[in-house]
């Protein structure tokens, strides 16, 4: 199964007070949203399953992608990786599919998998994680494919 973690571009600085669901993408969130859909839309293969938080960073972070997306709501800001991993249906899933969503549950999730001696690792804004699991001479096994961050396209 490939599993692709893909974190919200920059999106408007958390405020005392402000709808935290409601945060919109920057002007530089919004090209690196469009950076990196024109990479993913170049690797992803048809039939790709989409998920995404319903935050409004998230949405306008995969509406970059112009592809089919759904929202869920166990995909919220305060998502955990069980959460994350349970809506991919990490590992026994049958498609490739892709995460929109947040820090710090991606880097949980993200270091859970692969095993890591820390409750997290960091992932930048507008990054993507490729992960797949594979089995090999009998062990199942987790690998990156690739990390790709805007910045670098």
């Amino acid at each position: 199964m490939d599993l692709i973690f893909w974190r919200h571009a920059e999106a408007e600085d958390w405020t005392e007070g402000c709808d935290d669901m409601q945060r919109a993408l920057t002007a530089r969130g919004e090209k690196q949203a469009r950076r990196m859909a024109s990479w993913l839309d170049r690797q992803l293969p048809d039939g790709t399953r989409i998920v995404s938080s319903p935050a409004r960073r998230c949405e306008q972070t995969v509406m970059a992608l112009d592809r089919k997306y759904k929202l869920r709501d166990d995909l919220a800001p305060d998502a955990g990786p069980e959460a994350l991993l349970a809506a991919a249906g990490w590992p026994n899933g049958k498609s490739v599919v892709l995460v929109v969503g947040h820090q710090p549950g991606l880097g949980q999730a993200i270091a859970q998998l692969l095993g890591m001696g820390h409750d997290s690792c960091p992932v930048r804004k507008g990054a993507v994680w490729w992960i797949r699991t594979r089995e090999r001479d009998g062990d199942v096994q987790t690998v990156v494919v690739t990390v790709q961050a805007p910045e670098l396209m």
